[in-house]
């Protein structure tokens, strides 16, 4: 799955080029992921847990599995394993020296390389996404927890490597002086490794026969989350205090056999049209050109539909019905998306303004005219945070 989701997602944003100060601004993100996430990946299990007592129901077997699974992953991320390797038993007592937890030993590392110390950053981008995976660690659906615990853990690996290489190669350092990489993905028997494997395993015993579509499906959405955060975070370094960089927000239609992704901003300008296809389908248009649009899968199920001056091309999913985007007659060249198909979790703001698409000439003209009087007095805000 490693080779099937490297096909799909390409080299990992970490393994571009970084200068110091890039990584001094990415580093602090990181730690906040590392620092949460093995308290996150303990918590999973809570409210499956809950849920059994208050029905007084045995356990199921495919919480056993997921929560020993998540159990060794915690207690490896917080030092236990690792002293236990190095001192067997008698390195018990050593758990409470949390030094060794990976976090700190991240922390130690950026620490040598930047000359200073470094604490986590919780920025709204990172918490977005640690609420968004923890959603998917604590599913009550055990075929969409196991798919994020094992795209969490193979994109660790890749992620891990990429960071590394980057950091030695910035900073001129000694890959071996790094220990929280070392100890993940160096040497001749890497720990992430074995994670892969554990959480590989569980698959065989989770996924029922007949499920395996749907085990890939939510295995590329768990696995694009981390990745999507990762590019997050580049984008969020290089800034320059505009707020209109891009990043790639992805959408489907309802049954998902139709998937794209879309360049825009996390806060989106948007459109709502009173015209009648707009009013029937609760169409919310985000204009795009021609380039920001890619289709990933699905392009033959999609079907056209025309009407009025055939201008516009409205094309439909022909399985579920859904129009995820369209050809727009203001910009047959370009793409509207619907803002209502597309992933909430990398969109933080919308505002939208309202078009007199029922008198679609004299609304046209006007907005050309004077780009501001198409929205004024007529500016909404929506919030979508996930």
């Amino acid at each position: 799955m490693t080779e099937q989701a490297q096909a799909l997602f390409g080299p990992h944003p970490f393994a571009s080029q970084m200068s110091e100060d890039q990584i001094a601004s990415l580093l602090p993100e990181y730690l906040a992921m590392s620092q949460a996430f093995p308290y996150l990946q303990a918590g999973s299990q809570r409210d499956l847990i809950f849920d059994a007592m208050h029905q007084n129901r045995d356990i199921a077997r495919d919480i056993e599995l997921t929560s020993v699974v998540a159990n060794f992953i915690c207690w490896d991320e917080t030092g236990g394993h690792g002293r236990i390797l190095q001192g067997d038993k008698a390195a018990l007592p050593d758990i409470l020296v949390t030094e060794y937890f990976h976090s700190n030993l991240l922390r130690k590392d950026a620490s040598q390389l930047l000359g200073r110390a470094i604490l986590p950053n919780y920025s709204d981008r990172t918490k977005q996404y640690l609420h968004s995976l923890f959603a998917g660690l604590s599913s009550k659906d055990a075929l969409v927890r196991c798919a994020y615990m094992v795209a969490f853990e193979l994109h660790a690996a890749d992620m891990i490597q990429s960071l590394w290489t980057t950091l030695v190669r910035t900073f001129k350092a000694r890959p071996d002086d790094l220990e929280y990489f070392r100890v993940h993905v160096g040497g001749e028997d890497p720990a992430e490794k074995y994670h892969g494997e554990m959480t590989g395993r569980l698959i065989g015993k989770l996924v029922p026969p007949g499920s395996s579509d749907r085990f890939l499906d939510e295995f590329d959405r768990a696995y694009q989350l981390s990745v999507q955060w990762c590019r997050d975070l580049l984008g969020m370094v290089v800034r320059t205090g505009d707020d209109c960089s891009e990043i790639q927000h992805h959408g489907r239609c309802h049954c998902g056999s139709i998937k794209f992704h879309v360049s825009a901003p996390r806060e989106l300008s948007a459109i709502r049209c009173n015209c009648s296809i707009c009013q029937m389908s609760g169409f919310v248009h985000l204009l795009v050109t021609g380039n920001k649009l890619r289709i990933e899968c699905g392009e033959e199920f999609l079907t056209t539909y025309q009407f009025n001056k055939n201008i516009a091309r409205h094309t439909f999913c022909r399985l579920c019905g859904v129009k995820p985007f369209y050809r727009p007659r203001s910009s047959p060249s370009g793409f509207s998306v619907n803002v209502r198909c597309l992933d909430r979790r990398t969109i933080e703001r919308i505002r939208i303004t309202e078009f007199d698409g029922e008198h679609w000439e004299q609304a046209f003209a006007s907005m050309h005219q004077d780009p501001e009087s198409c929205g004024e007095n007529q500016r909404s805000e929506l919030e979508w945070r996930a």
